[in-house]
């Protein structure tokens, strides 16, 4: 029976290897083409694809619920532009070195700018923790990134992929922050804990379904929802801001963080748990709903 087992465990580990090379070899491959090109190639090779997947009918459900307004044409246009988004967001694996140009010197000036500046160089020096959360809209991935440039520590949440040889060579690409990435799953909220402790920031992403949340409003209707970014709010009485990358034309990126939100309170005086989870669920929302495309309409949000 363990020899069995041990077999079994051999082969998917085998199989991660292999899909872990065709990844390698393929980005690798990718290097040889001008980056520009290569990714207007696969966003329209996602744009095809895409709607002939089953994650497909997800999107469209999805787009369902949040813009019942919507014709089904508009509907189909968004899930198409969400697959392309994607279908970018993973070539840019590849190319991240190339993509992240920001010169604190000379913000704007190559592909990536930055709005409100102040604030990521406030939260540097003011000496307090603070929590930043964000979505998976545009390359979310360049936050994290542009937050090291300014030398702001920030411990950010991530899920990491199943395969353990494609995390590793994700991981590289994060060279940048790789250090500063907390694993979602057993002893994270410890760890961003230990964060806010010391007076460091922690970076968490909000718009994921979370079986064991609470349901708030998504878009008329309710979304089982994470709390952990309102209980440690009111563990350690810390600022909250909303950060999100926008993709531009021209494959330009513009970085926004938001003001300290104004988070609801108890009678007592104390974080409002439910209200603060509502509060940014909101924001995410209106984020969603200016750039609809820019967002993974895949996730099962609700339901």
């Amino acid at each position: 029976m363990k020899r069995r087992y041990r077999f079994f465990l051999w082969i998917l580990n085998l199989r991660d290897w292999l899909v872990a090379q065709l990844i390698f070899l393929s980005l690798k491959a990718l290097r040889l083409i001008p980056m520009d090109t290569a990714l207007r190639w696969f966003e329209r090779f996602a744009r095809w694809l895409g709607p002939k997947t089953g994650r497909h009918k997800v999107a469209m459900a999805n787009l369902g619920i949040a813009f019942p307004e919507k014709t089904l044409e508009e509907r189909e246009k968004i899930a198409a532009g969400s697959w392309a988004q994607m279908a970018r967001g993973i070539v840019e694996y590849g190319y991240l070195d190339k993509i992240f140009d920001l010169d604190e010197s000379r913000l704007g000036a190559g592909r990536i700018e930055v709005k409100n500046v102040e604030q990521f160089v406030k939260l540097r020096d003011d000496g307090l923790p603070a929590i930043i959360f964000t979505g998976h809209l545009g390359n979310f991935e360049l936050l994290p990134m542009t937050a090291a440039k300014f030398d702001l520590e920030l411990q950010s949440l991530f899920r990491a992929p199943n395969n353990r040889y494609a995390a590793a060579k994700i991981a590289k690409a994060r060279k940048l922050v790789a250090q500063n990435l907390v694993a979602s799953g057993a002893g994270a909220s410890f760890q961003l804990m230990s964060a806010l402790e010391r007076g460091s920031h922690v970076g968490v992403l909000v718009d994921q379904k979370f079986r064991r949340g609470i349901q708030v409003p998504f878009f008329g209707r309710n979304a089982p929802t994470n709390t952990l970014l309102a209980k440690l709010a009111r563990r350690y009485g810390c600022p909250v801001h909303g950060a999100r990358c926008i993709r531009l034309p021209g494959g330009r990126f513009r970085l926004e963080i938001t003001e300290e939100l104004t988070l609801p309170r108890t009678p007592e005086g104390e974080v409002d748990i439910r209200g603060t989870t509502e509060l940014i669920t909101r924001v995410v929302e209106d984020w969603v709903r200016e750039y609809p495309e820019q967002w993974l309409w895949i996730h099962r949000r609700w339901g």
